[in-house]
């Protein structure tokens, strides 16, 4: 009978763990993209503008391994400085999940940043990209792909330097995050 009980316990505590209650970054794109407080923007990779580009074939492998980017920004005002609050503590609850590989911290002009990646070493499915000032709001891009490589992600960041992508599809954001 003990070993039934056992056995119950067991399952019981697999299935409550199955069901965390954390969300996925996935999960809080979908959820807050028609919150009035965010604006949602899904960008494909061709709008990058690459093909124009004369890049080598470790730059092509690397525009290849992307798929789009997924950008959620939320601007600060003063009616929805509580919300703000709560909504930077979510995300950075979500990014501090396991699943997520701390890549790097910064601090910028803009505010602070930390670059994460979920995935093996070699083979990343996802960068997250997260940045909050507390004046202005924050910023979380999602650049998804396929065995995305860190190496060739740098790759990449040359490829697109030699495009003529100058920040279109974007401009909504920019908006949203100046004055």
């Amino acid at each position: 009978m003990k070993i039934i009980k056992s056995g119950v316990c067991l399952l019981l505590l697999i299935a409550l763990n199955a069901c965390s209650s954390t969300r996925s970054l996935q999960e809080y794109y979908v959820d807050n993209s028609e919150n009035p407080n965010f604006l949602s923007v899904d960008l494909p990779v061709s709008l990058l503008n690459m093909e124009k580009a004369n890049l080598t074939q470790e730059q092509q492998s690397a525009l290849e391994s992307l798929r789009k980017l997924n950008v959620l920004a939320f601007k600060k005002t003063d009616a929805n400085s509580v919300d703000f609050q709560t909504e930077k503590s979510n995300v950075k609850a979500i990014l501090k999940s396991d699943k997520f590989t701390e890549l790097m911290k910064m601090n910028t002009s803009y505010g602070k940043a930390t670059i994460n990646y979920l995935g093996d070493d070699d083979a990343i499915d996802e960068v997250i990209i997260y940045g909050d000032n507390d004046e202005k709001g924050f910023l979380l891009v999602r650049v998804l792909g396929d065995d995305m490589n860190p190496a060739k992600m740098i790759q990449f960041l040359q490829a697109l330097e030699k495009s003529n992508y100058k920040g279109e599809g974007l401009e909504k954001v920019a908006e949203l995050l100046k004055g």
